[in-house]
């Protein structure tokens, strides 16, 4: 079965990467979302597969690795923009290598690592994609500049993804008697923004481990 899903995983982002040249027509950036939004899905198949955290963490461990090799050597050109900004697809990597350890290894509850990994693909990714689509106010918090459009976006994703946990998991009242709505939105907000505090391609980290670490802390 971990074998198995070890393959499955390949497979499936060896299509993503493939996938993604079909989206380069339309741009670099459109291809680099689609592999940042649609890896995110990767963790549905470590949550079926992987009864282990040493065969959850084999697949990020390697593309720690390879996405390292392709930013320094422009290897996986769908994923790479023209001109380099950070490190944000080996941060990707290693926020799934760390998000499997906490959920496959120390609390050994996969689906613990599912929310934090979608807020990470589908909100970060689509706030990006949805920003430059609709056009709004912009404005700038340290080093780096978001929109209004994309902000929103990912707080409506982050707040959704985070409360429908909160529910499925604990019911209508579960924290110091308070409504799963009232802490999904706080919470949304601060992810939302650590999100646009975080620069040159941290939010690939910052945004998946302080969603875990909040959903640890409210369990």
């Amino acid at each position: 079965m971990n074998l198995l899903g070890i393959i499955i995983s390949y497979l499936y982002i060896g299509l993503v990467i493939i996938g993604a040249k079909i989206f380069e027509k339309r741009g670099k950036e459109a291809s680099r979302k689609f592999i940042h939004i649609m890896l995110g899905n990767w963790w549905i198949i470590a949550m079926y597969f992987f009864t282990n955290v040493w065969s959850a963490i084999f697949a990020p461990i390697t593309f720690v690795i390879i996405n390292y090799l392709s930013y320094k050597k422009n290897l996986i050109k769908v994923m790479e923009r023209d001109e380099q900004d950070g490190l944000g697809t080996v941060y990707y990597a290693v926020a799934l290598l760390v998000l499997a350890i906490v959920s496959f290894g120390i609390f050994k509850e996969p689906a613990l690592g599912l929310v934090p990994t979608l807020v990470m693909a589908y909100g970060d990714g689509l706030a990006a994609v949805i920003g430059k689509k609709i056009k709004s106010k912009k404005y700038k918090l340290g080093d780096t500049k978001k929109s209004f459009a994309g902000s929103l976006t990912m707080f409506v994703i982050s707040t959704v993804l985070i409360g429908a946990y909160l529910a499925f998991n604990y019911g209508p009242i579960f924290w110091m008697g308070t409504h799963w709505p009232v802490v999904a939105i706080l919470a949304g907000f601060a992810i939302t923004a650590l999100e646009a505090v975080s620069g040159k391609g941290w939010d690939n980290i910052t945004v998946p481990v302080a969603t875990l670490a909040l959903l640890i802390l409210l369990g």
